[in-house]
């Protein structure tokens, strides 16, 4: 197995502090764009939608639950489709409980354009208890700009009315995954070979070792820098 250059703790408290430099750079670059995120213009969302939820029809307006901010993650299901995306659900799998955000005035929905029993009988499945919104009949998606794909919407409510603040897709969402976070801070990253790695790294294609929480194996073999496999 290859492994980083091993030194003494001094040259590597050296370079943690190095890092550490660019890491503090880096979240100040984050404070400052999510402090022009919170300056965006916002659009009118007032075409009136049904949903169906586990607790009966609801509007966008009872999305937010009385609160005035609300997130929406565009979990892609499609009717009767048998495929059930490991990437959607891996950004599930990730969201936890709701109370710290609920304490800050938004709440957080699945929505989709699957029929309600397909979600609910996948939300069983998986153990989610967060609220699932069927879409389908509606124009939900297509005015949220997705052509059957996933993303993230935030709303807000001033009374009746709501706007939509901002969208995010593709590698804007992986912010939401706790795991790929994670795996960013090992010295393996992610593993897949899209990452820039020192040469040797285990590396697999992204996207294909993804798979559903209750389908993977104990012991999954992944190939290593030699060709050989780790059980």
């Amino acid at each position: 197995m290859n492994l980083p250059p091993i030194v003494s703790p001094e040259e590597w408290q050296a370079a943690r502090d190095e890092l550490l430099l660019k890491e503090k750079a880096l979240t100040r670059s984050l404070d400052a764009l999510a402090a022009e995120r919170r300056r965006l213009p916002v659009v009118a969302f007032e075409r009136e939608y049904v949903f169906e939820g586990a607790e009966g029809r609801a509007t966008l307006v009872d999305l937010f639950d009385g609160r005035r901010q609300l997130i929406v993650y565009h979990f892609m299901m499609e009717p009767g489709s048998d495929h059930r995306c490991p990437g959607c659900s891996s950004v599930a799998d990730n969201l936890g409980d709701m109370s710290h955000l609920r304490a800050r005035d938004t709440n957080l929905v699945l929505a989709s354009p699957a029929p309600l029993a397909q979600l609910l009988e996948f939300r069983a499945r998986m153990g989610w208890t967060l609220p699932w919104y069927s879409t389908q009949h509606t124009t939900f998606n297509a005015d949220c700009g997705l052509d059957g794909g996933f993303g993230l919407s935030v709303f807000l409510r001033d009374g009746d009315r709501v706007f939509r603040s901002y969208f995010t897709t593709a590698r804007g969402v992986d912010r939401l995954r706790a795991d790929f976070n994670l795996l960013d801070l090992t010295p393996y990253g992610r593993q897949e070979t899209w990452e820039d790695s020192p040469q040797g790294w285990p590396q697999t294609p992204a996207y294909q070792w993804w798979r559903l929480h209750d389908e993977y194996e104990i012991h999954t073999a992944m190939p290593m820098a030699d060709g050989q496999a780790r059980a």
